[in-house]
This record gives structure tokens, C-alpha cells and sequence, in this order.
């Protein structure tokens, strides 16, 4: 059966209330790859995914590999059908707070008390971002392959999360000791929640637990607005950023905005196996928070806020500071991972940077097929032979003319 989210699908029906599922509109990475289908034959990725060629894997695990940490992916559930995630995934630490009836007195399928049923996709291909084991066959694999997730399911695709089961799966979180929570949703219509929300996310950050969310999709046309619980302090919001390192145009800007990370052509797992693509900065934040659980594992007594600078401090940046697109720049795993001798508070501005102009916004480029890259290699490959016959053919006239020059020489004197 196909399965397809929709941009920004309102999942409740109170707007002060409603919990919105980060999706933006699909891209196609890869012929095969527009839809997420979940079967046990569902297509695998047999490539690296541009997101992870970017990363030195080789370095980057020579530091950490997320050992000993647990991420709590608060989300529609995760499948733990897909032999990546089977284990990864510690159900016995999970739980489902999606309520047994709608407001209509309907009963809900809410699937298992663990969170480990995943009827969208959405939970299982954020959790597959952070902590997917690597399998033969294919090179994805989460940034932190040795990170524990803890699934906690309280959404799903009819509209049944709110702020309240946000709250209940935050709280769940920090009862199960969870070193990240990933928050791949927000308030609809970038409404303030009840306060309850803001508490949990405050219990969160004195336990010493890295809180990271999607910053939204609504960027279209400069569009600028804070988002919940992206916008409150202490929680890292993360913009998506593209292949060229540039903010996706869909990416949602403002001061609230702490890095970017890749958000567009993002390969992950998806339920029963295989893998399917997707954009938007519900895959931003997952990026981040398995960087934040490889310096959580090898640096287990750093706060929250430590942990949160150094991702800051040593993000790629185009300006010297912070910017309101992409915050203090596109993440980088390898630099936040080799450059932490001494831990950090606050990020600031990098002096071998000159101040310019934030950049602007990338179109929403659909990533390249193989076929487009075939071909490009192609061109390629034919433009050099013919400089190269060109270059062989100019050296052969040369020669010639070179060697007539000698015997004319010879034969005056």
C-alpha cells in the first residue's frame, strides 16, 4: 500500500492544539525512489546519499559512534520491521500516547503500546536518519549507528496529536533517561501551545537532555514566523538546508533558527524495509540530533547547552555570525566531533570570516537521477577526450613543423 504525506498535514482539529508532521512537497532522488511504499520488497537504496558523502564516516566514527545513548524520536512510531532499525530500536523503553478515541468517539488505530507501529512512515524515516544500522547492500546509514532509539508514538496521519501528547511523550522522554529528543513537528499555524509544553520542554533541558526541532516549511516567499517548540529557548530549530549548502527555499527563517542541515533528497528507511526519499525539515532536525548524540556519547557530562554551542560553533558558515535562514550555518559532524577540546556556552562569531550578506534562498531542486548523472559523466568524459585529441593533434603539428625547421637548417649550413 503506498503511503504519502502531504505537505504540512494539520494532524488535530484545534488549532491552538493541532501538531503538524514536517514534510515538504516530494522530490524524486532517484527513479523508483518518489514513493514510499512499504512492503518487505520495498526498494533499496544501493548508493550513498548525497547527505552522507558530504561526511568523512571514517573519521567522523573514529570519534564516536553514539554508543550508550538514547534518542527519543517523538513521532508517528517507528517500524521496527525495517532490519535497520530492528535494533536500534529499545522497545521496551517506548510508549503510544495517541488516545483511544477521536473527538468523535471513534476508536483510533493506534497500533502497539510501544510505539513500535508506524502506519505514515514519518517516525521510521526520521528514526533511520539518526541511529539505521549499517546492512549490506546499501550505504545508508544513520550518523549515529550505535545510538539507542526510543520510540515514542503520539501522531499519526488522521490528526490525532496535540500539544497534550506532545507534553505526556516529552515527559515519557525524560522518565526513560534519554540523552536527545528529536521533535520532527510543530504547532499548526505556528500557534502558542499551552504552557504544559513549554514546562515539559524546560524539564527536558534540566535533565540534561539536548532537545532538537524541525523549524518548519512554511519559508516560501520569505515567509518568517516562529514555530513551537522550535522557538523556545534552549531548543536547537533546524532550518533544511540543500546540496549546495544554501537554505531550501521551503526552509522556514528567523532569529529562532540555530544551524540548517540537509533537508532536500533525504534517503532514509521506511516501514517493513527498503527506503524511500523525502524532503523537509522534519529530516533537518534528525540530521542534527545524531550529531548530537556521537558528542553526548563521548562526551557524556556535557550539558545541553554545551552540546547545543558546539553544534553551532562549529557549523559551516557563508557569514561570520548568525543568520536568520540557515542560523550559524550548515552543521558539520566531522568539525564538531574533532574540534571539542574544552566544552562551550554560546557560539560566536568566526573572525576569519569577513561580514557579508546572508545568502539567499535556493530553489527546491529536485536532486539528480542517475540517469541525469549518466549523462553528465558522459559529457564530460567526451569533452575531455576531445580536448585531449585536440591537444595530441596540435603536439603532432608542432613536432612536424619543429622537425622541417631542423632539416631546413642543417641543409643552409
Amino acid at each position: 500500500m503506498t503511503r504519502t504525506l502531504p505537505a504540512r498535514t494539520t494532524l488535530a482539529t484545534t488549532a491552538a492544539l493541532a501538531v503538524t508532521l514536517l514534510t515538504a512537497p516530494a522530490a524524486t532522488a532517484d527513479p523508483g525512489f518518489g514513493q514510499c511504499t512499504f512492503s518487505r520488497t520495498n526498494h533499496k537504496y544501493t548508493g550513498t546519499p548525497w547527505a552522507l558523502q558530504r561526511v568523512n564516516l571514517d573519521e567522523l566514527w573514529s570519534r564516536s559512534k553514539g554508543g550508550n545513548t538514547r534518542v527519543a524520536v517523538i513521532d508517528t512510531g517507528v517500524d521496527t520491521a525495517n532490519p535497520q532499525l530492528t535494533h536500534a530500536v529499545d522497545a521496551s523503553l517506548g510508549a503510544n500516547f495517541l488516545p483511544p478515541k477521536d473527538k468523535k468517539g471513534q476508536p483510533i488505530d493506534r497500533g502497539n503500546a510501544k510505539g513500535t507501529t508506524d502506519t505514515v512512515g514519518h517516525g521510521t524515516r526520521v528514526a533511520g536518519i539518526i541511529a539505521a544500522r549499517p546492512m549490506k547492500g546499501t550505504g545508508f546509514v544513520g550518523l549515529a549507528p550505535e545510538a539507542t532509539i526510543i520510540p515514542v508514538k503520539q501522531n499519526d496521519a488522521e490528526g490525532h496529536g496535540t500539544a497534550g501528547t506532545l507534553t505526556s511523550a516529552i515527559r515519557h522522554a525524560i522518565k526513560e533517561k534519554a540523552d536527545v529528543i528529536n521533535i520532527s513537528q510543530d504547532t499548526a499555524d505556528a500557534a502558542v501551545p499551552d504552557e504544559d509544553l513549554h514546562r515539559a520542554v524546560n524539564e527536558a533541558l534540566a535533565a540534561r537532555i539536548v532537545v532538537v526541532a524541525s523549524a518548519g516549511n512554511d519559508g516560501l516567499g520569505g515567509n518568517s514566523k516562529k514555530t513551537y517548540p522550535a522557538s523556545y529557548d534552549g531548543v536547537l530549530a533546524v532550518a533544511a538546508s540543500d546540496r549546495n549548502n544554501e537554505r531550501a527555499a521551503f526552509s522556514q527563517s528567523g532569529d529562532f533558527v540555530g544551524v540548517a542541515a540537509p533537508g532536500v533528497d533525504m534517503i532514509s528507511t521506511v516501514p517493513k524495509g527498503g527506503h524511500c526519499t523525502d524532503n523537509g525539515t522534519s529530516f533537518s532536525a534528525p540530521y542534527v540530533a545524531g550529531v548530537a548524540a556521537l558528542i553526548k556519547a563521548k562526551h557524556p557530562k556535557w550539558t545541553a547547552r554545551e552540546v547545543v554551542a558546539q553544534i553551532e560553533q562549529t557549523a559551516e558558515r557563508s557569514i561570520s555570525g548568525h543568520d536568520r535562514l540557515v542560523g550559524w550555518g550548515v552543521v558539520d559532524p566531522v568539525r564538531a566531533l574533532t574540534e571539542d577540546d574544552h566544552p562551550i556556552e554560546t557560539p560566536h562569531p568566526d573572525p576569519g570570516l569577513t561580514h557579508a550578506e546572508a545568502p539567499t534562498p535556493a530553489g527546491l531542486t529536485l536532486g539528480e537521477t542517475p540517469r541525469e548523472r549518466t549523462a553528465r559523466i558522459a559529457t564530460y568524459v567526451a569533452v575531455g577526450v576531445a580536448v585531449l585529441v585536440a591537444a595530441l593533434g596540435g603536439g603532432a603539428v608542432a613536432l612536424r613543423d619543429a622537425r622541417r625547421r631542423r632539416r631546413g637548417l642543417r641543409g643552409r649550413g
